[in-house]
Parts: C-alpha cells; sequence; structure tokens
C-alpha cells in the first residue's frame, strides 16, 4: 500500500487536513506504519499536482483542508479493484537469511532459533496491543493480519529447522 493511496482514501471519507490524515493513517493501520508529518504535506502536494485532490481552504483554526476529486476518487476505485499481487511484495528477507546460512555452511539452527524467539516475542506484542486496541474494525484488521503472518513466519521456522535436520542426517548418511 502506498501512502498515495492510503490519503486518497481517508479523504474519500471527507475533507481533511494534514495532521488529521496522519493520526488517522497511524490508527487505521494498528500504528505499524508510522507517518512523519513531512510525509504527509509531501504526498498531499503531489496529489494536488497530480489533480488527485484540491485544497478547501482552511478549517477555523486557519489549517489547510483537502478534499479528494473526481479524478482522485477513479484512482482509488482503480486501486481497490486491482489485486495485490505476490509479486509486488518486497522481497522476503528472513527467506534470503537463512539460504544464505545454509549456502556460507553456517549454524542454520542458531539463525533459525534466534528468530523463533523474536517473532515469538512480535506475536506476544501484537496480542497485547490487539487486546489494547480501542482504533475499531480497520484497526483490528490490521493487527490480525500481522498476527496471522507472525504465526505463519513460526510454522514456516518450524518447517525449515525441519528440513534442515533432515538435510543434516542426510549429509552425515553420505
Amino acid at each position: 500500500m502506498s501512502i498515495r493511496h492510503g490519503l486518497l482514501a481517508l479523504l474519500s471519507s471527507g475533507p481533511r487536513y494534514g495532521y488529521q490524515l496522519r493520526v488517522e493513517f497511524e490508527t487505521s493501520t494498528g500504528a505499524t506504519w508510522p507517518l512523519n508529518i513531512g510525509q504527509v504535506y509531501t504526498t498531499l502536494s503531489r496529489l494536488e499536482r497530480d489533480g488527485l485532490v484540491a485544497p478547501e481552504g482552511a478549517d477555523e483554526q486557519g489549517r489547510a483542508v483537502y478534499t479528494i476529486t473526481e479524478a482522485g476518487r477513479e484512482e482509488l476505485e482503480r486501486w481497490f479493484s486491482t489485486p495485490v499481487a505476490q509479486s509486488d511484495r518486497p522481497r522476503d528477507e528472513l527467506a534470503i537469511k537463512i539460504a544464505m546460512a545454509v549456502a556460507g555452511g553456517l549454524d542454520v539452527a542458531e539463525v533459525i532459533q534466534t528468530q523463533r524467539v523474536a517473532t515469538m516475542r512480535g506475536l506476544q506484542e501484537l496480542t497485547r496491543a490487539k487486546r489494547a486496541a480501542a482504533g475499531g474494525f480497520a484497526q483490528r484488521l490490521v493487527l490480525d493480519s500481522l498476527i496471522f503472518k507472525a504465526e505463519a513466519e513460526q510454522r514456516w521456522l518450524d518447517h525449515c529447522e525441519a528440513v534442515s535436520k533432515q538435510m543434516s542426517k542426510e549429509q552425515e548418511q553420505r
């Protein structure tokens, strides 16, 4: 997801000013994607340049308020209707790290165990955050996604460990 589309999604429900967009973005993503206020205003400037948002004046406190344009709504609809391809996601650094540990002849079990401990800590933190979440449905969905990914990572690490042990046994038998 890009900040650009996140801001458009927030603006689709009504005009907002920059700081308000930042707070709502972070709340909606379960605070897993913190934004610098400079990123918000830079993105708003680009969205305005591209005709996707327009300034709507200022609120009673003098803050610049933005609104989504029809072109912005069309762009948002295009984004929502386009599935996220697996190839659009960043490379999996953990898979590469374990592959390089194998290739480099390192103790793969130690690398796996280090990651397992960190993933379990992360899973516990996410579970606590979900229990404490007051951000509503969107925040819970983001936290659920992160919890499911952490659980899947734990299962994958179990698999890596089992394959690593199997490979070691096979090498010993040769």
